[in-house]
């Protein structure tokens, strides 16, 4: 029987590099024995190979930034519009924009990964930009997801859940490098020594670092804090960082693609601080959960959506102070810390298994070519 063809657009790395990507990469890993898939990405040399049996459409990377991705998203959705598919599933509100394109060409599926105009990193028109594209999402005919149930509940106010909540999900392999985390942690002299960690896609603001510094600062910590992260698309502010805690052994070591070598220097840490002021549904939150390193996190309603206080020490958003007594009750009580990790452990497997959540995608899919 021929399996029906999907195009995955709006993703920019395949293979990923964390958040969006990831999730898309994750879903086709599932389905990709149901439909014949298509991804359509920027360059790479390993995007071919990557995933067996799912074919790549490649595009050059635009310079300039924003501007450059914008480009990309319309040259893809022309390539798109005349080819057949039996369903489009778009990704990122960024792409929406270019939704009405596809009017009465073919059956889309189209996902909110987060209101993206609330990261600080965008200028005023770039952020009337992402409005703009999220009123074209809400208002198309398109078969709508949100990988965020808080703002789905925003979504579908007043409405007959004309959004669907999907949740992001994980994968667990136990797939660990630890060669490679120790020559890492050899390099920057952490061989057997106590470091915290932070990890994200992109370091900028509404990432919380600031806060997170603060509280460190505060409370006069003497081990290494490790900030993971791309560090270009927020020069000024981690200037700003860098400059003011110059006193502290903090490490921006940049974007660790390696996802097995950055779970690893994950499990070996003391502790996982997540102070993200604004997410969709984080996937770094549930993958450092998988490595049963205990967990601070902001408690901000997407982070209390996925965890609760039997698999995680939340503190109040934004408020250094709160963190330092979070912190403080973490050193102080190991025993309880360490049993709420495992149960964050057993909550993902049950609750965020990519191949349960992949079901929901399939019965979405098969719908919307139905409908």
């Amino acid at each position: 029987m021929k399996k029906p063809k999907v195009a995955f657009y709006g993703i920019k790395y395949f293979p990923s590099k964390g958040g969006t990507s990831r999730v898309a990469e994750n879903i086709i890993r599932q389905l990709k024995n149901r439909y014949d898939i298509t991804i359509l990405c920027y360059k790479n040399n390993d995007a071919k190979e990557h995933i067996n049996g799912v074919k790549v459409m490649q595009f050059n990377q635009w310079p300039g930034g924003s501007i450059g991705a914008l480009f990309y998203f319309l040259r893809s959705a022309l390539h798109l519009k005349f080819r057949k598919f039996d369903v489009i599933h778009l990704h990122k509100i960024d792409a929406a924009f270019f939704l009405p394109l596809f009017r009465k060409k073919t059956n889309i599926v189209a996902t909110s990964h987060e209101s993206a105009y609330l990261r600080d990193k965008w200028s005023k028109i770039e952020k009337w930009y992402l409005q703009k594209a999220e009123k074209i999402f809400l208002k198309s005919s398109a078969t709508l997801t949100c990988i965020s149930n808080p703002l789905t509940k925003i979504y579908n106010n007043g409405s007959k859940n004309k959004v669907v909540y999907i949740p992001n999900g994980i994968t667990i392999k136990d797939e660990y490098k630890e060669r490679e985390a120790n020559h890492f942690l050899e390099e920057y002299y952490l061989k057997e020594k106590e470091y915290f960690i932070f990890a994200a896609r992109r370091i900028m603001k509404t990432k919380g670092c600031h806060t997170m510094l603060a509280a460190l600062d505060k409370m006069n910590y003497k081990g290494t804090i490790i900030v993971a992260g791309d560090l270009s698309h927020a020069k000024e502010y981690v200037s700003e960082l860098q400059e003011k805690y110059k006193h502290m052994k903090v490490i921006y070591p940049g974007y660790i693609g390696d996802l097995p070598l950055l779970l690893t220097l994950i499990k070996k840490s003391k502790l996982f601080i997540f102070p993200s002021e604004t997410e969709g549904m984080s996937i770094m939150l549930l993958e450092a959960a998988s490595t049963q390193t205990p967990i601070v996190a902001s408690d901000i309603k997407e982070n209390k959506e996925v965890f609760n206080d039997e698999h995680v020490t939340f503190f109040k958003d934004q408020n250094s102070d709160d963190l330092v007594e979070k912190i403080k009750l973490i050193e102080e009580n190991t025993n309880v810390v360490k049993s709420k990790a495992q149960k964050a452990l057993l909550h993902i497997k049950t609750k965020y298994n990519w191949a349960n959540i992949a079901e929901s995608y399939d019965e979405i899919y098969r719908q919307t070519i139905n409908k």
